[in-house]
């Protein structure tokens, strides 16, 4: 048993903000059915796809999933689609606002349908105010939160992060706030009342403004405007990344006070370590240029592995920056069941073994196993369609 088994969530996403929400569910027992478009399917399939058909970009974020095709401009399918809801938990969402209602299956309509139905809506706006009908990215949304504005050094413009950050957060906000509702129902159902189902209203640029820590209380207290610090994290000195004589980068954090004053003493700075003027962050950040200098001209004269392993030994907090080759033959990442195989089409003669990122947060003392990697375009057809009403059926293809 897992904890969401008998928990039933349509998927009715794209790209990677639904996705990734409904995801989590799948991973930790939820049934979910991921509606996509005929012959098409979610446009995640094709990104960056290096090989075969579908990318590993799907299969990773849609793992645990099945996938079922249906139109919902056509109104047989739409008539299969609130047949399936009838019998869902949960319907995650991240269409433009207005997209649902267009289709006659807004709130209303649905909780007409299911009234103990859980709908979460992800979009880049949120479903009210001024900016709710404007579409938008992550990329977008980042932006708006203030969140862009602190990525990269302070002479250049901002830059993203490598990764699709303001989709995945949003997602997660969508089922912690999926599993807020579904923990409001069974309460409801314990006191034999009725459940008063909220819809779950995730904004991209919310999302990630909820991740700037103070950005806005030290503008209004102070009008301290934050900026951009490369490597760094504002206020907090020494901690960056730092070239090593192997040509690798470490990442060393030894900015708590203690820590500091064995840092120094170990690349031969005592003059630093009984410094009173860098005897806590506020005054090491003022000279964080200095200290960052006097690191690097350290850990240069070594190897990266050599760097590590002497601050290891005395306790400061340093770790190598891993590629995708250094994960893989990482024993901490295998022990953990973090690095999970699978066999894939790769567009090669034969399925390739492919490694896939294991589910978290580990409950116990491994993480769950994945049931099934991403599935192909209109798998699971076969199991639903006729039972929900739809003749005639056809392969996702």
């Amino acid at each position: 048993m897992q904890p969401l088994d008998g928990i039933r969530v349509i998927e009715l996403g794209n790209y990677i903000a639904a996705p990734t929400a409904s995801r989590l569910l799948a991973d930790f027992g939820a049934e979910v059915i991921k509606i996509e478009r005929p012959g098409r399917g979610d446009e995640l399939r094709k990104w960056r796809l290096y090989g075969g058909d579908t990318s590993m970009l799907y299969r990773t974020l849609n793992r645990n999933k099945k996938s079922v095709t249906l139109d919902l401009r056509d109104d047989s399918d739409l008539d299969v689609l609130k047949n399936m809801v009838a019998d869902a938990d949960v319907l995650i969402e991240n269409f433009r606002p207005g997209t649902l209602e267009k289709w006659g299956i807004g709130p209303d309509e649905l909780k007409s349908i299911n009234p103990e139905l859980v709908l979460c809506r992800i979009s880049a706006y949120g479903q009210t105010g001024p900016l709710s009908p404007q579409p938008g990215f992550a990329a977008v949304a980042e932006a708006f939160s203030g969140f862009r504005n602190l990525v990269g050094d302070p002479d250049r413009a901002p830059v993203r992060v490598g990764v699709s950050i303001g989709d995945s957060i949003a997602g997660l906000y969508a089922a912690f706030g999926a599993m807020m509702q579904l923990f409001s129902r069974e309460q409801a159902r314990n006191r034999g009342s009725q459940f008063g189902s909220q819809v779950v209203d995730v904004a991209l640029h919310e999302a990630m403004f909820s991740m700037m820590e103070s950005l806005v209380p030290d503008y209004s207290a102070y009008g301290k405007l934050r900026e951009r610090v490369g490597g760094r994290a504002e206020g907090i000195a020494p901690s960056n990344a730092y070239m090593c004589q192997d040509g690798k980068s470490v990442v060393i954090a030894g900015n708590g006070d203690s820590i500091f004053k064995r840092y120094m003493r170990i690349i031969g700075r005592e003059d630093l370590a009984d410094d009173p003027g860098l005897s806590d962050n506020a005054l090491r950040w003022s000279r964080r240029f200095e200290l960052d200098d006097a690191i690097e001209a350290w850990t240069r004269t070594m190897d990266s592995e050599e760097v590590l392993r002497i601050l290891d030994s005395e306790g400061v907090p340093a770790g190598p920056i891993f590629t995708a080759e250094d994960i893989l033959e990482n024993e901490q990442y295998q022990v953990r069941g973090m690095l999970q195989k699978f066999s894939v089409d790769t567009g090669l003669e034969t399925p390739q073994e492919v490694h896939f990122p294991g589910v978290v947060p580990v409950v116990g003392t491994h993480s769950e196993k994945i049931r099934n990697i991403g599935p192909e375009l209109g798998e699971h057809n076969d199991e639903f369609l006729s039972k929900y009403g739809k003749k005639g059926i056809e392969n996702g293809d």
